[in-house]
């Protein structure tokens, strides 16, 4: 297994001792033998490497020389691994300021007997949660490492991203929802290649959300015990624990909107918008590209809708809720409307000027009125 550093690095998190707790922890994948394994393998980086041409064609994004960031099909302790490697990356800034100020803070003496041990446990819960669920990602700001290739040299400290394929996720669906397997995987790929395509041929967008990112960590308040105070804030107003008399307002939220700053949820209020255009913009291609070349794409969208929508227990929606995560279905909704409704009204290459730079970039408001957003970059000249 490959080290992280852990709690040498940081000594807030034990990034190694998350590692294992997430692989321990875990669910079983499907059963599938040897031989069928290497089949679905080999069948998904086909079905990554067509994806690339299809997704190009209809975007009218990217050449083939922006694609040089590798595709990696794993399994769940690879994306697990892989995933640590990148948290370990963008939150070092963050986990290195709080390691300073934990020998002076008032709350540091607590958090040193918490120890990284212990967050490295929970950070690992959370990952073994996530490691059944994600069918494909493209990891953003992936470094390069010996096991895990990206888009730059091993041991960069930031690397161009790499597109990981979820192997036994994909399969299990495929199997839960009884839709034809190659069909299914076709349909996957052809997803995340646009999140490739994205990135690839819109270089400045990795380091615009890297430094968006960068700002929210920020503005945290590091002293420990704020943290704590606004954890506890946040877990009382979801338990119904909230002083009385105080008012709503953080109703709906997930407990990572409640414990951030006014200015952390502005900053969010941006990234959320580039978010949901991205997951859009992914729904929209594959909805533009799936009835050429998927034959039971109507059956697949409709199911996987569903499986979306529902959940799969009680706990999978309470989760959810905790993390965030229904806001991200909300994501795929509001921004596949949005690039829907702008590229009826000026085509693709009118929308594609949302990739010019950051200032042509949708606001989240903008995503509930694409009209505004066509207004605003689309208008014409005064006389």
């Amino acid at each position: 297994m490959t080290s992280f550093g852990g709690a040498a690095s940081s000594g807030m998190v034990d990034w190694d001792l998350a590692v294992t707790t997430a692989t321990r922890l875990m669910r079983p994948g499907p059963d599938v033998s040897r031989d069928e394994a290497r089949a679905i393998v080999a069948e998904l980086r086909e079905h990554a490497k067509a994806s690339e041409t299809h997704v190009r064609g209809f975007t009218r994004l990217g050449t083939d020389e922006t694609h040089d960031t590798p595709v990696l099909v794993v399994d769940r302790p690879g994306w697990v691994r892989a995933n640590v490697a990148g948290f370990r990356e963008l939150l070092k800034p963050l986990l290195d300021k709080m390691q300073e100020r934990r020998g002076t803070s008032p709350g540091g003496a607590l958090l040193g007997t918490v120890g990284g041990k212990v967050t490295g446990v929970e950070v690992g819960m959370l990952l073994s949660f996530l490691a059944s669920r994600v069918l494909g990602q493209y990891e953003t700001f992936a470094p390069a490492t010996r096991d895990l290739p990206a888009g730059g040299p091993p041991g960069a400290p930031n690397g161009g991203g790499r597109l990981l394929l979820v192997a036994p996720n994909i399969v299990h669906v495929e199997r839960e929802l009884d839709v034809d397997p190659h069909d299914f995987r076709l349909w996957v790929c052809l997803h995340e290649e646009t999140h490739r395509t994205q990135f690839s041929a819109v270089p400045w967008l990795r380091d615009h959300m890297q430094g968006e990112i960068q700002s929210f960590l920020g503005e945290t308040d590091v002293d420990p015990m704020t943290v704590l105070e606004r954890v506890r804030q946040a877990v009382q107003s979801f338990a119904g624990g909230r002083p009385e008399g105080e008012e709503d307002e953080d109703d709906g939220r997930s407990l990572v909107e409640l414990v951030q700053t006014p200015i952390q949820r502005e900053i969010l209020g941006r990234l959320t918008a580039v978010m949901s255009l991205l997951e859009g913009h992914a729904d929209f291609v594959m909805d533009g590209v799936g009835p050429e070349i998927v034959p039971s794409v109507t059956e697949i969208r409709e199911k996987f809708q569903q499986r979306r929508a529902k959940g799969a227990s009680r706990l999978d929606l309470a989760l959810r809720k905790l993390l965030g995560l229904d806001a991200k279905l909300r994501q795929y909704r509001d921004g596949e409307r949005f690039v829907r409704a702008v590229v009826e009204e000026v085509g693709m290459d009118g929308f594609n000027r949302v990739w010019t730079s950051p200032n042509t970039l949708p606001t989240k408001a903008e995503i509930a009125k694409p009209a505004e957003w066509v207004t605003r970059v689309h208008r014409k000249p005064e006389a």
